[in-house]
């Protein structure tokens, strides 16, 4: 429920406002907001990263294919298969960089203390 249309009526621009005794302040949508982005971002980067990895087994598999259809005498072609071959090894490379960094990244947050 969208409440941004009535936000000015009702003083819920996000700046904390002081409440009586016993009663919590009302801080506004703002942290509910940011969290549906935070969610939205990261939705997005785990479906990018798992784009990149069907990506990078379509490129192997290709190349696992030419190499075998080389290696059985259906083609002659050795300039595709080295094509094929060096796009694997690279997207391979980039997904293990990536994968590194990930958990690095990972075992950095685990060891920050609360």
């Amino acid at each position: 429920m969208d409440l941004s249309a009535i936000t000015p009526v009702n003083g819920l621009n996000g700046v904390t406002e002081t409440a009586p005794a016993g009663r919590t302040a009302f801080t506004g949508l703002s942290a509910e907001k940011e969290d549906r982005t935070e969610g939205i971002l990261f939705d997005a980067f785990l479906n990018s990263a798992i784009n990149n990895i069907k990506t990078t087994n379509e490129y192997l598999s290709d190349a696992e294919d030419m190499n075998i259809k080389f290696a059985l005498g259906e083609t002659d072609n050795a300039h595709d298969l080295t094509i094929a071959l060096q796009k694997a090894s690279t997207a391979l490379q980039y997904t293990v960089a990536v994968r590194d960094r990930l958990l690095d990244a990972y075992k950095e947050l685990m060891q920050m203390q609360i």
